[in-house]
């Protein structure tokens, strides 16, 4: 009994954070948080407010002149919509395959399994910068240049690698009894995989859903490369043009800024218990 109060009270030690920790800590939270709370006031601030008190100026009113002006007339309403299309079947097309994959590799015997694993990674390690040509032409070649499809297809190629060598290290650490005694109760590949596998891997499915969309949405070599029609932009290379397009109303750029940050922020909260979780797998062991 004495251990276990011992035990249970070093846990509680270990768990327990500083009050100076917390001290410390605000300035550097107050120094990140700044230039987003920047940018949202200058984006909610009339663009005659900007022009009479400068950049700098508190605002006597607020309006949402900018964030009307971007979704219209910047094209960043149809660039979020093209992002959102983009992400969504990017991510979810990337994970189901790479929960095959890392199914397949890591509970059956594949000959040069580890090779292939490799190899899938090897893609992630790669300059970006020295395969824009060849995708561009590959593209072209396919007919698919200057689409949403393209685009879509070369999200899901360069991050199959990274989220097949990540969940296979977790599917690995499984137990072999649970499989064993599904495949006792007559329980096939496919059934294991649907059953047992998928919902014993959502922590790490929620992290990697919450990475994934974040580095698809925030994406924009690939969308340069693949893309050339205004109206097939996503969402960061409609921000480059807002910014040649009214490069003086700063309202407006401003706006398109936050609208931009909203989409990931939502999915990183929604996710946040799910990636900490999915990120911590192993970690006690």
């Amino acid at each position: 009994m004495t251990l276990v109060t011992a035990s249970g009270n070093k846990r509680r030690a270990i768990g327990q954070r500083s009050p100076w920790f917390h001290v410390l800590m605000i300035p550097f939270t107050l120094l990140w948080i700044a230039p987003m709370v920047f940018v949202l006031i200058v984006s909610l601030r009339p663009f005659s407010d900007i022009v009479a008190r400068g950049l700098s100026a508190l605002p006597t009113t607020l309006s949402w002149e900018g964030f009307g002006t971007a979704l219209t007339t910047g094209g960043i309403g149809v660039a979020l919509r093209n992002s959102a299309i983009v992400t969504v079947v990017a991510v979810v097309l990337s994970l189901f395959l790479a929960s095959l994959a890392a199914y397949a590799l890591s509970r059956f015997r594949i000959p040069g399994r580890t090779a292939i694993l490799l190899l899938m990674l090897a893609g992630n390690l790669l300059p970006p910068q020295i395969l824009l040509i060849p995708v561009a032409k590959i593209t072209e070649a396919l007919g698919i240049y200057d689409t949403l499809f393209a685009l879509i297809i070369v999200q899901v190629g360069f991050g199959l690698g990274f989220y097949t060598f990540v969940l296979h290290g977790f599917m690995r650490a499984l137990p072999n009894e649970v499989f064993e005694a599904a495949r006792i109760d007559g329980a096939g590949p496919v059934r294991i995989y649907a059953l047992i596998v998928l919902p014993l891997a959502r922590p790490s499915l929620a992290a990697l859903t919450a990475l994934a969309t974040t580095w698809v949405f925030n994406d924009l070599i690939w969308a340069m490369t693949v893309l050339r029609t205004e109206d097939n932009f996503p969402i960061t290379a409609a921000l480059l043009n807002l910014q040649g397009g009214f490069v003086s109303q700063w309202n407006v750029v401003a706006a398109g800024a936050v609208i931009a940050a909203i989409p990931t922020a939502v999915v990183f909260f929604i996710f946040q218990k799910q990636f900490v979780s999915g990120l911590l797998v192993g970690a006690n062991k």
